[in-house]
C-alpha cells in the first residue's frame, strides 16, 4: 500500500516549512500516523518529531450551463502535517 500520495505545497505550508519546519502530504485515507511517520522518514531520510492528521470530505459543486445545471462532486482526502527535529529539511524541488 503507498501511503504518500503526494507533497502539498501551497503559501502557507512553504511559510510554516521556513519557520516551523513542517511539511503537508496527501496521505491513503487507511494510514495511521505510524505509518506516515515511517514512510517519510524512509522517503527523504529525516526523524519526524510530530504527525498531525484531516480528513477532508469531498464537496458538491454545481454550475449553470447552456445546456443545463452541471453537478459534480470535488474528491475526498487526508492530509498529513508533518513536524520535523530542528535541523532536517525536506527539498520537493531537488529533482526538477
Amino acid at each position: 500500500m503507498q501511503i504518500l500520495i503526494k507533497p502539498l505545497v501551497t503559501e502557507k505550508l512553504n511559510e510554516q516549512s521556513d519557520k516551523l519546519n513542517r511539511f503537508g502530504f496527501v496521505v491513503a485515507k487507511s494510514a495511521n500516523k505510524l505509518q506516515i511517520k515511517a514512510a517519510v522518514e524512509e522517503m527523504y531520510n529525516v526523524t519526524v518529531e510530530d504527525v498531525n492528521t484531516m480528513v477532508y470530505a469531498g464537496k458538491v459543486k454545481t454550475r449553470y450551463t447552456k445546456s443545463g445545471v452541471q453537478a459534480g462532486k470535488t474528491a475526498a482526502f487526508k492530509k498529513a502535517i508533518v513536524t520535523l527535529v530542528e535541523g532536517d529539511k525536506i527539498d520537493f524541488y531537488s529533482n526538477i
